[in-house]
């Protein structure tokens, strides 16, 4: 039989993969490839995913990594924005094609009247090799080569059929531009393409958000029918079962902590995926709040964690020379010790979100 999980032993499996155990001093490269990107429709939230794990980050470090390909924003897991090397989004795009062209049908296919999708997938991919372009810009111009359909669905499967990264200065820190776009190709010309591989991208879930079920890495990455692949590995993994008898796959050299490891009050970013990759996040946001973090249309808060897990949740709101972080419990109010390490780390994070503020102000509502 195998070894039973509690919840606070998953959660500190999950913290410790994660960087929220410990801040790293691992490089900012390093540490997207071993979250497998940060889900970045927020332009600040992977800004703000690796500020929480990566100890003394400078958010230029990151937009130096866009600036110069060596990382990208591309749609990959569940067909959503996600920040990641360069070379993963080579290497993960295939992965996830199948999935993410299925979903682009599933709501835009009606709008394809008189369309074919190879001709489509050609014609995009010229029009945004040839300079980087909007969605809007893609519709106006393929929508008079098929006046039958709607441009809108056209420049959404050009988004599903090619892999589109977002340049430059999209995602930079402290600056802003259109969601404009250029193939992956394109975009990385010269770079080496990794092999494609279902069963590498499993083991590598694994490593950051193990120990877990094929559900699981279904949720995470959007893919179907892994069970299969995870029977292929199992000479390659260890296993145990949670405390609703699920069997939970991971690798065996993982950490898996203590139960009891102490873990400091930690701010986590908007979107992260440590809270969108597991069927039951009860591992780290316990079911009652799960309405206050995730909205019914998409949008996911900035939260903290108390003893490792979803207390409450913060939201930074600044002007021209002030900046204000507002932390909201969701349930009772604060005691004495969280609530001065919230302001602490809150301090911290105002500093790094808005340094050229004079005025920066934490609140820390009563909560409710």
């Amino acid at each position: 039989m195998s070894e039973v999980l509690s919840a606070r032993a998953l959660n500190r499996a999950l913290l410790a993969r994660q960087g929220l155990l410990e801040r790293t001093d691992r490089a900012p490269v390093e540490v997207v490839e071993h979250l497998v990107g940060l889900q970045a429709q927020d332009v600040k939230a992977p800004y703000y995913g690796l500020w929480t794990r990566i100890a003394d980050f400078d958010a230029e470090a990151l937009s130096a990594l866009l600036a110069e390909r060596r990382a990208v924003r591309v749609a990959l897991m569940r067909g959503t924005i996600h920040l990641v090397s360069a070379r993963d989004a080579l290497a993960l795009r295939p992965v996830v094609q199948e999935m993410i062209t299925r979903a682009t049908h599933a709501s835009w296919g009606p709008g394809l009247r008189g369309a074919d999708l190879q001709e489509i997938e050609a014609a995009g991919r010229a029009l945004v090799e040839a300079r980087p372009r909007t969605f809007a810009q893609l519709a106006e111009l393929l929508g008079p080569r098929w006046p039958e359909a709607d441009p809108r669905s056209l420049a959404q499967f050009v988004r599903a059929l090619v892999a589109l990264v977002q340049v430059p200065p999209r995602g930079l820190w402290g600056r802003s531009g259109q969601a404009a776009h250029t193939s992956a190709e394109h975009w990385l010309d010269g770079l080496a393409v990794p092999e494609p591989s279902v069963a590498q991208t499993v083991l590598r879930y694994l490593g950051a958000f193990g120990p877990a079920s094929a559900l699981d890495v279904q949720k995470w990455s959007g893919l179907t029918k892994l069970g299969p692949v995870l029977e292929r590995l199992r000479p390659q993994l260890v296993s145990f079962s949670d405390e609703s008898g699920r069997e939970l796959f991971d690798l065996p050299g993982a950490p898996r902590p203590d139960p009891d490891t102490p873990v400091a009050v930690r701010l986590v970013a908007p979107f992260d995926n440590v809270l969108l990759s597991h069927v039951d996040t009860t591992r780290i946001l316990p079911a009652e709040h799960r309405g206050r973090v995730m909205t019914q249309n998409g949008l996911v808060s900035g939260t903290y964690l108390v003893d490792g897990f979803v207390q409450g949740g913060w939201k930074v709101t600044a002007a021209r020379r002030s900046a204000t972080l507002t932390i909201t419990p969701f349930g009772r109010k604060a005691t004495k010790k969280v609530a001065a390490a919230l302001e602490r780390e809150g301090a911290r994070l105002l500093a790094f979100a808005a340094p050229g503020a004079t005025e920066r102000t934490v609140e820390l509502s009563a909560g409710g």
